[in-house]
């Protein structure tokens, strides 16, 4: 697996967040998590990669932004997919 860290942007009050946290953590993907309720930079830039919604989480890979809000393990492994990213 690349070792290139996934940058997660989230809120305190997101499920989606907290499950995929949980499925990264699961298949020992590091990822860095930014919280866009406590850096408005960060806000700006998910709404920026999202067509102006406030999307999480919004995950980061190699500059290339994926809203998995609505999370499904479909959504999860399509990310994982398309970024040739390994499970563990």
């Amino acid at each position: 697996m690349d070792v290139s860290r996934i940058k997660m942007y989230t809120t305190f009050w997101c499920g989606d967040c907290r499950i995929a946290k949980n499925f990264l953590d699961k298949f020992q993907i590091p990822f860095e998590e930014i919280n866009i309720e406590e850096d408005p930079q960060a806000a700006n830039y998910v709404m920026q990669v999202n067509n102006g919604r406030r999307s999480v989480p919004t995950l980061v890979y190699k500059g290339d932004a994926t809203s998995l809000s609505g999370f499904t393990r479909a959504k999860f492994d399509a990310f994982l997919k398309k970024h040739d990213l390994h499970p563990g």
